[in-house]
């Protein structure tokens, strides 16, 4: 009996320094390395990884692609493009971004322990909590059906990062949830996942908001002309 919540695991560090036998880089489209985490790991991996990745020509965002890890730790780099905001990319590829990079691994089937990175939330200005229901919504639904991957390791810089994972951790996985391999088909998903915040919930929250205040405002005026009348 195999406990998902034990193959989920938050570290507060540097990614490129993690044992694993792969990590995910948060890449630019050119692959070719550039700031933030990205920069960190084409440092750390020596510029072998760059002549890899020029062969390579590119990743949409969403995708994933695979190279040797060279100098690091890792076995393998697993890189994939977020959807920057800021330049109006859609939201969704974000969740596109975390199941290819799962699928991928899967599909070297060499690959058993995998490290993400905080995808999206620096300068491509993803909302950090929104985007760390995502990762865990869509490794929780991974690691319910596929067993080869024994740990996924979601490696935070900040403390505010720390944070939010450590508090959406349990909703996701909680620690006496068991499953077994001959259960996965017929589990379904019976935990009530949270609803991740939407642009649409969002405008629909504010305008009931907004509606409630008329409301009030309008039983205030009416109040106060029943009044005078009296």
């Amino acid at each position: 009996m195999t406990s998902i919540a034990s193959r989920v695991r938050i570290v507060q560090g540097d990614i490129t320094k993690l044992k694993t036998d792969a990590i995910v880089n948060a890449a630019n489209r050119s692959l070719l390395g550039g700031g933030g985490v990205d920069g960190a790991i084409h440092r750390a991996a020596g510029p072998e990884l760059f002549k890899e990745c020029r062969t390579i020509k590119g990743c949409k965002t969403g995708d994933a692609k695979i190279t040797h890890g060279y100098n690091l730790p890792a076995t393998w780099i697993i890189h994939t493009v977020g959807p920057n905001l800021n330049a109006g990319d859609d939201k969704e590829k974000l969740r596109d971004a975390y199941q290819n990079s799962l699928n991928l691994a899967i599909d070297t089937k060499e690959i058993k322990t995998i490290a993400f990175p905080c995808i999206s939330t620096g300068i491509y200005g993803y909302p950090q909590e929104e985007a760390a229901h995502i990762a865990l919504e869509v490794t929780r639904k991974t690691l319910k059906e596929y067993e080869i991957l024994e740990e996924v390791i979601f490696c935070v810089f900040l403390d505010s990062d720390r944070e939010i994972y450590e508090r959406l951790k349990p909703v996701y996985f909680p620690d006496d949830e068991k499953i077994t391999q001959n259960q996965i088909e017929d589990s379904g998903d019976d935990l009530i996942l949270p609803e991740v915040p939407t642009k649409k919930r969002k405008e629909e929250k504010t305008a009931e908001i907004q509606e409630e205040e008329t409301l009030t405002k309008a039983d205030v005026l009416l109040k106060t002309v029943v009044n005078n009348e009296l």
